[in-house]
């Protein structure tokens, strides 16, 4: 049997206005609207996958873009995502008849912790639109579900969706998992990385950037079967030297200690609101976890990353980001003795000098 030819988008202009047309709806809350909007965009032919993914995702796109600029609300945004996901369900009825299942049998699931689940749910429309049958798991699932669902359905690979880079020490795990019961894995989310660096780190088989190439990779050809005798620790065997499992376990205490510490340094924290003091507990225990993420995979980026974002989130919402690298400074003398601890935190500086040098150059 051939393989399609995969739908390509529609014409470029009815795409933007559709897309627009759906923002406005989405950003008015007006779930009716929304699915008005994609419902009619299908009747007048317009690819569902198209619709999918040029409209759908590009206008979720959008609602993250907004969220980080400050423009939304945390409130706004889970409910225009919300509503996206209303739309997906709308267009998922509207074409569950349109492609009889012939391919094969995928699970599509998010990792356990992992509750961004419209990525994982539009690679599972796209891949029933392709024809394969396909067990929608949703956010997040626990590893010893999933690999009891992977032996009582016999899937040929399961997919699995992060969009948060902490959930990759969880993903590695089940990943494995998931191999050592002979099914292989391909990966997607903003977790592994633009150019799926991590995926190949956690010994994943594939990496799809976005839902339209994860089921072009699946068409491709079957996925390698994973080999019997692999083992979690032979991907990365600097975890060795325990770090990352001595940061992860004294994280509480290093929040307290780096909070405090920000406290006799900033007396002006003391005068905050219990609002701006939780906030800042909790930027503390964000930034522990992802150094304890960048020492499970070695990655000093993945850290320096976060910090660099973090940095313009907070200049995008008006909070003076002098406390940022105190935070690194505090939790860098907390780790002294720790080598790669040490070093992550000091590129993490780095890179913050160098955000900070381009802002103002910028301002």
């Amino acid at each position: 049997m051939s393989t399609p030819t995969p739908p390509s988008a529609p014409d470029g202009e009815r795409v933007r206005q559709l897309a627009g047309e759906l923002w406005t709806a989405v950003a008015d809350g007006d779930e009716y609207t929304a699915t008005g909007i994609v419902l009619r965009a299908l009747d007048d032919g317009i690819d569902p996958e198209s619709v999918l993914l040029d409209v759908i995702a590009a206008v979720q796109g959008t609602v993250g873009e907004e969220w980080a600029a400050n423009r939304i609300s945390v409130a706004q945004e889970h409910a225009a995502t919300s509503i996206n996901e209303r739309a997906v369900t709308a267009l998922a009825q509207h074409s569950a008849a349109r492609t009889p299942a012939h391919r094969g049998r995928i699970t599509v699931a998010c990792v356990d912790g992992e509750w961004h689940a419209l990525p994982a749910r539009l690679v599972a429309e796209v891949l029933k639109l392709r024809g394969w049958e396909v067990d929608y798991l949703g956010a997040p699932v626990p590893s010893p579900h999933l690999i009891s669902h992977l032996h009582t359905t016999k899937a040929d690979a399961v997919a699995l969706s992060s969009s948060i880079a902490t959930r990759l020490p969880t993903a590695h795990a089940t990943i494995t998992a998931c191999q050592s019961v002979g099914v292989p894995v391909l990966v997607g989310g903003a977790a592994f990385g633009a150019d799926g660096r991590y995926a190949k780190l956690l010994g994943a088989q594939a990496w799809a950037r976005d839902a339209r190439s994860a089921a072009d990779r699946l068409a491709e050809a079957p996925l390698a079967r994973p080999q019997a005798d692999h083992r979690q620790t032979d991907d990365l065997p600097h975890l060795a030297d325990q770090e990352y499992t001595m940061v992860a376990r004294s994280a509480d205490a290093l929040v307290r200690t780096v909070f405090s510490g920000l406290q006799d340094a900033r007396p002006a924290l003391l005068a905050a609101d219990e609002t701006q003091r939780e906030r800042t507990a909790e930027d503390l225990a964000h930034i522990v976890e992802f150094l304890a993420t960048a020492l499970y995979l070695d990655e000093d980026d993945l850290f320096t990353h976060f910090v660099t974002w973090t940095a313009r989130i907070l200049r995008a919402r008006g909070v003076p980001g002098r406390a940022l690298p105190l935070a690194l400074d505090l939790l860098a003398h907390e780790l002294r003795d720790f080598p790669r601890a040490s070093r992550i935190l000091r590129h993490g500086l780095e890179a913050l000098t160098a955000d900070r040098a381009t802002a103002g150059t910028q301002a």
